[in-house]
């Protein structure tokens, strides 16, 4: 079997989601993804045990270093930093989500790494990029969409602010550093050369509502939140008389009226001023919402979206999580797994989500580390003796600290 990263190394120093769902996409295409966490400060995420009630295993954790390998040194110590350049000469990137200025400090910036490996990818997970006067301030994924314009489209328009769910900027940003990570590799194949990479929350922000953005600097017309009465009558939510709701999807939406009529049987309609032109339906917008209330809570959600998918009109079911883990599409695809994991036997985990004709084994490789799983497997691959390892174990380079007594 062969993967699209086979023989990549990544060098993970991150915590959190940004930069550590980054490299479990990466772990998911083959890298060999080495996670990086000081004695005293492993990934905060390990902590995160609390957001879902009653799971079994840490989502959060488990999601975000799914398939790597772990190892604990203390950077903080000159053999610790020794110790990790000694990994950068045999690796192909190293990743980090540190303050700017932590990691300078410590004598591992981009021209440290470089020193020792120039065809390192030196990629950085940053909040606000890489220039600029408060490129050095620290940021979480609130802030990101906050900051970034996401908030300020988001939620009712009388209503306060919403922030996306399941770490929206954090996400995003994710997507752009993998992204980032892999042109950086084929550049370097062309060139011989690494180069330092930055992607920020704030940039993803950006990218996210690249359109809605680049309509205001066009116009210079704001983009207001709009109540769902003022959203376009055919790229609307509705429920059904079983209070499920369910989404139609239409644009242009003249191309698709005639036949949604005949398929709903609601040619009446037509003879109401209101609705009879297209001009009328546009300008009767919030009433034309209102007549669909009405149709669509005569009859269940799946019988509407049933009889319009029959007839290629645009519908889909508003899914709770029950219902995504069981859609058939999902099963499919392969957008959940199975994997077997060593606390808890056989579990469902999310997978990667693009699929390769060449390598159909690309997805989930195994389940996140235990801290320090896996330090002296890696080490003794970089060349160090047992006796080497030790030594540094006993000095406290390596590993977990023994318990106060």
């Amino acid at each position: 079997m062969v993967l699209p990263l086979d023989g990549v190394r990544i060098l993970d120093m991150t915590i959190w989601q940004q930069g550590t769902h980054a490299t479990a996409l990466l772990a998911d295409l083959g890298a060999d993804v080495i996670k990086v966490e000081g004695p005293d400060n492993p990934d905060p995420g390990r902590g995160m045990t609390g957001l879902v009630p009653n799971a079994a295993l840490n989502a959060y954790f488990e999601n975000h270093n799914r398939g790597k390998r772990s190892v604990v040194i203390d950077v903080k110590r000159p053999e610790g930093r020794a110790l990790l350049l000694r990994l950068v000469e045999r690796a192909d990137v190293f990743v980090n989500n540190m303050r700017k200025g932590v990691l300078e400090r410590l004598g591992l910036a981009y021209e440290d790494l470089r020193a020792v490996n120039p065809r390192i990818i030196y990629a950085v997970a940053s909040g606000y990029g890489d220039a600029g006067p408060e490129r050095a301030l620290p940021s979480m994924d609130i802030m990101a969409q906050a900051r970034g314009g996401f908030m300020a489209v988001s939620g009712e328009p009388e209503g306060p602010p919403l922030a996306g769910p399941a770490g929206l900027a954090d996400q995003v940003g994710s997507y752009f550093l993998a992204h980032g990570i892999l042109a950086a590799l084929f550049m370097r194949e062309r060139t011989g050369l690494g180069q330092q990479v930055d992607a920020s929350l704030l940039g993803g922000q950006v990218e996210l509502q690249a359109h809605l953005l680049q309509g205001y600097l066009f116009s210079g017309v704001l983009p207001r939140r709009r109540s769902r009465a003022e959203m376009a009558p055919l790229w609307n939510t509705y429920r059904g008389s079983d209070g499920r709701w369910f989404v139609i999807g239409m644009l242009p939406q003249e191309r698709w009226w005639p036949q949604l009529v005949r398929v709903l049987g609601i040619e009446a309609w037509e003879q109401d001023p209101r609705f009879a032109t297209p001009a009328a339906r546009q300008a009767n917008g919030p009433a034309l919402v209102a007549q669909f209330d009405a149709l669509f809570a005569t009859r269940p959600r799946d019988h509407w979206v049933d009889l319009l998918s029959r007839h290629g009109l645009m519908a889909a079911r508003v899914q709770d999580y029950q219902e995504l883990a069981q859609d058939p599409q999902v099963v499919a695809n392969r957008y959940i797994v199975e994997i077997e994991h060593p606390s808890c036997g056989t579990v469902k985990m999310v997978n990667h989500p693009v699929r390769f004709s060449a390598a159909p084994e690309v997805g989930v490789r195994g389940p996140a580390p235990e801290f320090g799983q896996h330090t002296e497997e890696v080490l003794l691959e970089a060349g160090l003796s047992w006796e080497e390892i030790a030594a540094l174990r006993a000095q406290g380079v390596i590993g977990a600290r023994a318990p106060a007594k």
